[in-house]
């Protein structure tokens, strides 16, 4: 069931799981795909507003996903839960401070979360796809060559499986400029 819905609506979120409870009664399958960059600036000329939406979406609307999917993904036999991330978590760029913290988080809210159901059928994993042709990093590197990057059609390729009943891992990150399945390691 595909719904449009503001993410910023964090009690649209809960009618939606509402309303996928009373329609399926479970769910098998979250994708947390949404995202936005932010300003590229120094972090001391961010205002806090623009923080702020950049933290609604990337980590608060994934925190409400995960707080109403639950249940329904619990009911599924096989329900699988994939969070999309990006190499800005952990390069710590210049200018680029809103975007990484929140993946950054989303990270961490996904290692807890796998943590936490992995006694489950859940499983909760996160995709890096990587630099991909969207207009989001169009907007932060203008002079980048789209036509070098894969398009996201080529990367949702490698969501799929882990989206499957028989994907088993969890707590796991799908590194995708490099084909690889990673454990998610404390530095050190």
């Amino acid at each position: 069931t595909l719904v449009p819905l503001n993410l910023t609506d964090f009690d649209g979120i809960a009618r939606l799981g509402a309303a996928l409870h009373e329609r399926h009664g479970k769910l098998d399958i979250l994708v947390g795909n949404a995202g936005v960059a932010g300003p590229s600036s120094p972090l001391g000329h961010i205002e806090l507003k623009p923080w702020n939406d950049v933290m609604a979406i990337n980590v608060t609307a994934n925190f409400q996903l995960i707080r109403c999917m639950e249940p329904l993904l619990k009911k599924s036999d096989a329900g699988r839960a994939v969070f999309v991330t990006s190499g800005a978590a952990n390069k710590a760029s210049a200018y680029l401070g809103p975007y990484a913290a929140s993946k950054a988080a989303l990270e961490t809210l996904t290692r807890v979360w796998a943590h936490e159901t992995a006694s489950t059928p859940i499983r909760v994993n996160l995709f890096n796809p990587g630099p991909i042709r969207t207009r989001m990093r169009a907007t932060v590197f203008p002079g980048e060559d789209p036509l070098t990057l894969d398009t996201p059609d080529q990367a949702a390729q490698f969501i799929l499986p882990m989206c499957a009943p028989a994907w088993t891992e969890t707590g796991k990150l799908y590194d995708y400029p490099t084909r690889t399945l990673l454990d998610f390691r404390a530095p050190g």
